[in-house]
């Protein structure tokens, strides 16, 4: 895969993000009674301005996975596409009271990916039925489909990342996701 391939990739993931956002959005508007929109409205009144699901945000991640020194990575979703590939969505929020260092263990230990810096392309799912575990997807000079370029998280901050995993099987829609020195968690797999 090209520079080119990979930008466009990533920009139909975002359409397709906003596709979602826009596809839940519209299904939370329309709540199945009659009452009206009153009930909706004094509610949007008492939330204040926490993010809503909406603006791409759920309510109850996936899984959350702890790692060393404060780092905590919450699962949002794991989808399915038409292409064959599961995209991983999440997270990586510093919960510790002091800047940290991402480990590079999270990269993984393959000579290709290696050489791309910093990744989570050590990420892998895990599906137990079918005994098989896949990998994060690379292109064809060896970059990692995933977030790449961090490398420290200030206390308190956050940051948005993915990876993209080749899909198992249609019949399999729970995987084990694991990451060097976090724990590993439990997802569903939607699409």
């Amino acid at each position: 895969m090209s520079i080119r391939f990979t930008t466009t990739a990533r920009r139909g993931m975002a359409a397709a993000a906003v596709a979602v956002s826009l596809a839940l959005g519209g299904a939370g508007c329309s709540s199945g009674d009659d009452k009206g929109g009153d009930a909706s409205a004094s509610a949007s009144k008492d939330s204040g301005s926490k993010p809503s699901a909406q603006e791409g945000q759920s309510e109850e991640p996936l899984a959350e996975l702890k790692g060393q020194d404060g780092l905590l990575l919450s699962i949002t979703s794991a989808e399915r596409d038409s292409g064959g590939f599961v995209t991983v969505n999440g997270e990586l929020k510093n919960d510790g009271s002091q800047n940290v260092t991402v480990p590079a263990a999270v990269r993984g230990n393959e000579t290709e990916v290696l050489q791309n810096g910093m990744s989570f392309g050590g990420a892998t799912l895990v599906d137990s039925e079918g005994k098989k575990r896949y990998y994060v997807l690379r292109d064809t000079d060896g970059r990692p489909l995933t977030t790449t370029g961090f490398t420290r998280v200030k206390s308190g901050d956050s940051m948005a990342v993915f990876m993209q995993f080749p899909a198992p099987p249609d019949s399999t829609t729970e995987v084990s996701f694991q990451l060097p020195t976090f724990a590993s968690g439990t997802i569903k797999i939607s699409g």
